[in-house]
């Protein structure tokens, strides 16, 4: 915390006692000071989740980009040759692919967890 932002949060947070009326301490209660956080959101955590896979889809695409040659590729019984940037596309949605189904196995998780609690 700078040496400003705490000389204003001192300041800020210096109030008044309420005076009894409860719409005046309601009033006081809900102000916002300046040395306080901004709260998280959800649309906030997924702006933060939408900017780091932006990043790393880029991070993605130019690895694949620089990585075009072919590559002879064995899975069990079957052999093939492909070109190592499809061979990494199609390796990274197998994960975006496995990530959604444990993300919404275990959202339905949590939802059943709260409809039973709340019965």
């Amino acid at each position: 915390m700078s040496r400003f932002s705490r000389t204003n949060h001192a300041a800020a947070t210096r109030e008044t006692p309420p005076t009894g009326d409860a719409d005046e301490a309601r009033t006081q209660a809900s102000r916002v000071t300046v040395g306080d956080p901004v709260p998280r959101t959800r649309t906030g955590t997924a702006w933060v989740g939408v900017c780091v896979a932006a990043v790393i889809s880029i991070a993605l695409l130019t690895f694949m980009v620089q990585n075009t040659r072919r590559v002879e590729i064995s899975f069990l019984w079957m052999d093939t040759s492909t070109s190592l940037a499809l061979t990494l596309l199609i390796a990274a949605l197998g994960g975006v692919f496995v990530t959604l189904i444990v993300g919404t196995a275990r959202i339905l998780q949590l939802r059943r967890l709260v409809r039973r609690r709340h019965d």
